[in-house]
């Protein structure tokens, strides 16, 4: 446990990664407070130049994350709906926004807001017992924190459709065969596995893979035609860091980089 840790976030830095473990029992659902958290913590990981990934897991085996709580929402208050939508949002697109890696580790079921803070990182391991679902329209709701848009460029329109409209559950096979997941991984296998995957980002250079990040994800906001120059002078901008240097410098030299992240 270290300084980063809230009352229903526990956090451990291990080497360049941050590891954060949802500890809400029974079933890890979020509240306005564990979200206002979340959203801090990542804005803090940002400052921290020693961090270079993050990986994301629920204590337990039985649950990643159940979502939200459907009590909070019980009086039909929109005022409350509000709040909540906007700290979700906020949340979840802070830690899409990561200038690192983030993975998460889905250790059993990942429902609603739950699945949402998955969709929102890099990548998704996921344990051979987990389901995964986006229930909210059974309640008379949606998903609000990024699903309805998330999930459709991971997994495409049909797919999305079958699970936001239809309600279908997703294994963990099905999961890795339409792209939700990138791996499946043995019950209780996920966060250790998520941790080595963190340890090869360490591996590059920190300032390289955050520029690399933002030009990927770039495709979510304008055509190709559009970031294609923008990934050159992305390029071109890196020669102002001194990663780039060590990095070039140490392969000439055959030795490990040491980065220095700036």
């Amino acid at each position: 446990m270290s300084d980063y840790s809230s009352q229903c976030l526990t956090v451990e830095v291990i080497q360049h990664t941050a590891v954060v473990t949802f500890n809400n029992p029974p079933a890890h659902t979020w509240t306005q407070q564990s979200l206002t958290d979340l959203r801090d913590l990542v804005l803090t990981l940002n400052e921290d130049k020693n961090i270079y990934a993050l990986v994301l897991t629920g204590s337990g085996d039985k649950f990643f994350s159940a979502g939200a709580d459907l009590n909070v929402f019980a009086e039909g208050s929109k005022k409350v709906a509000k709040d909540m939508s906007d700290i979700f949002g906020q949340s979840f697109e802070t830690l899409s926004n990561f200038r690192g890696v983030s993975i998460s580790a889905i250790n059993g079921y990942a429902m609603g807001g739950g699945l949402e803070v998955a969709l929102a990182c890099d990548i998704r391991l996921v344990e051979d017992h987990a389901v995964m679902a986006l229930p909210e329209a059974s309640v008379g709701l949606l998903p609000c924190a990024g699903g309805t848009q998330n999930l459709a460029i991971l997994v495409g329109e049909g797919w999305t459709k079958r699970m936001i409209l239809c309600g279908e559950r997703v294994d963990a096979t099905t999961a890795l065969r339409i792209g939700l997941a990138e791996e499946v991984v043995a019950k209780g296998e996920s966060k250790s596995a998520a941790i080595a995957l963190a340890a090869r980002v360490a591996k590059q250079s920190p300032v390289a893979v955050s520029a690399c990040k933002t030009l990927i994800q770039k495709n979510r906001e304008m055509p190709i035609a559009l970031a294609l120059p923008q990934e050159r002078q992305a390029f071109i901008d890196l020669f102002d860091s001194e990663d780039q240097k060590e990095g070039v410098q140490a392969f000439l030299e055959k030795r490990k980089p040491v980065w220095k992240n700036k």
